[in-house]
């Protein structure tokens, strides 16, 4: 890593989970993220916080098992930019995503929508040429 990589501005989602290991799972299924940090519970092996990435966007997720996802899920929505989103989208909800709006074009972008098993809101798409 360079010096000018390593004191780059950068922003990261920190997403609250009620299960950091099944949350890990699907993100890595549904998005095909790879885990770049990861601190596991030394007594039952359980995720606490994770530092994911897909390709070059990083984010993190944290298990709070106190979470009441239906109350917090969504306060955040993600846009997840890719070159096919159609086979991202397809990817997500067979990982266990529910379907908000299917992929279409609109303004400007060809862009779906889901939430995932812990109730957050994802878009996945890309501007149109």
């Amino acid at each position: 890593m360079t010096e000018a990589q390593a004191n780059r501005t950068t922003i990261a989602p920190w997403i609250p989970v009620n299960d950091g290991s099944r949350a890990v799972e699907y993100y890595t299924r549904a998005f095909g993220a790879v885990e770049r940090y990861r601190l596991d519970d030394e007594e039952t092996g359980r995720v606490i916080v994770a530092q994911l990435a897909i390709d070059q966007a990083e984010f993190w997720v944290q298990e709070d098992p106190d979470i009441d996802q239906a109350r917090t899920g969504g306060l955040i929505r993600m846009i997840v930019t890719v070159d096919d989103p159609d086979a991202v989208f397809t990817k997500a909800i067979s990982a266990g995503g529910t379907e908000v709006a299917t992929v279409s074009e609109d303004h400007g972008w060809r862009v779906g929508r889901f939430v995932d098993p812990f109730g957050h809101h994802w878009e996945v798409g890309r501007p149109l040429a």
